[in-house]
């Protein structure tokens, strides 16, 4: 399995955990997002991302900032893309189950370590249930 991850200041942090959370499960990560926590601006880290995801160079991809709610929306904008905004693990369930989300967006102030790594796992491990919510999800990207 292959992770694409990005990151603005708020999510440096986090974005370690993470990555190294996920090579211990031999897991390979490409890192998109900054590397300190100087203030940067979350889009550039966010296309990358979105861009590995779209053209399938890597399984999942995973975005954090404050609030994820830029980062979501950016992602967003690629006709492929299925980002979800997640503050608790249920949610993480259901953009998998429900919206075969593609990108799962952290919001890093409003989370736990603790609870990050666990979003996560639930992430790659979640399938999606198809069936009733596929025809959804077809119906997503209809604008393009």
């Amino acid at each position: 399995m292959k992770i694409a991850i990005g990151n603005d200041h708020a999510g440096t942090d986090y974005k370690f955990k993470i990555v190294s959370h996920l090579k211990s499960k031999n897991i390979e990560v490409i890192n998109h997002g900054t590397d300190d926590n100087e203030s940067v601006d979350y889009p550039d880290f966010v296309h990358p991302v979105a861009k590995d995801v779209e053209r399938k160079e890597v399984d999942f991809g995973i975005l954090l900032c404050g609030s994820a709610n830029g980062v979501a929306m950016t992602a967003n904008k690629y006709k492929n893309i299925r980002a979800g905004l997640c503050w608790n693990n249920e949610i993480v369930s259901l953009i998998k189950q429900h919206n075969n989300a593609n990108i799962l967006c952290i919001p890093a102030r409003y989370t736990t370590e603790e609870e990050i790594i666990t979003m996560v796992d639930t992430f790659i491990n979640t399938d999606f249930e198809g069936g009733r919510h596929q025809r959804r999800v077809d119906k997503i990207s209809s604008c393009y």
